[in-house]
């Protein structure tokens, strides 16, 4: 059996999620397979770019009722975040609609530009076993230019230049914001609370 599965929706930086995966021992594999993807102990769904491509994609690999009716935990990274959600303001798409809520561009200012890239500090909202040994207030890395608002789903928040939701859980899914497999010690450790997480 395959540990993770990695959905692959699309863009960059998979190399460094399959690596932050391999230093934690764990076999990960990038697929579309539907079999792969429901047999796998966790699955992933990563993002990086624009949701309506994702969807596209997703919808193309015929994923869309296979990621909806999984019930191993799930973790939705950056855009699969905001792909796991009812919808994303960008283009008006209409996503999985497993986390309630929808995705809003974040207001742009002139000391917070859109988008928001880089380290943030995040702060624990809620009880959590993926937050585990997590301190609240640590810091993560960000790159993103959407977000989902503050909910009762909502786990962790940052601020740009308004609160959002850095992460969010509901049922067996469960989404960060930021990149764990970019945010060095408090990522890795995310990575290690879900690899041990229960549906």
């Amino acid at each position: 059996m395959t540990h993770v599965a990695i959905i692959d929706s699309g863009g960059a930086n998979i190399a460094s999620l399959l690596y932050a995966f391999e230093r934690l021992q764990t076999k990960a594999v990038l697929t579309t397979d539907a079999d792969v993807i429901r047999s796998a102990s966790r699955v992933v769904l990563p993002g990086v770019g624009a949701a309506k491509d994702a969807m596209t994609r997703l919808t193309d690999a015929g994923l869309i009722d296979v990621i909806r009716e999984l019930t191993q935990p799930v973790l939705g990274i950056c855009l699969g975040m905001q792909l796991l959600c009812a919808g994303s303001e960008e283009e008006d798409v209409a996503c999985l609609g497993i986390i309630p809520g929808t995705a809003l561009k974040l207001s742009a200012t002139p000391h917070y530009p859109v988008p928001n890239m880089g380290w943030c500090a995040t702060s624990i909202t809620a009880d959590n076993p993926m937050l585990c040994e997590i301190t609240s207030g640590s810091y993560f890395y960000y790159l993103h230019s959407y977000a989902l608002p503050i909910s009762d789903n909502t786990l962790a928040i940052a601020t740009h230049a308004e609160d959002f939701s850095a992460m969010v859980g509901h049922k067996n899914f469960i989404a960060a914001q930021f990149h764990p497999e970019r945010s060095a010690a408090n990522g890795a450790q995310l990575l290690r609370n879900f690899l041990g997480s229960r549906a």
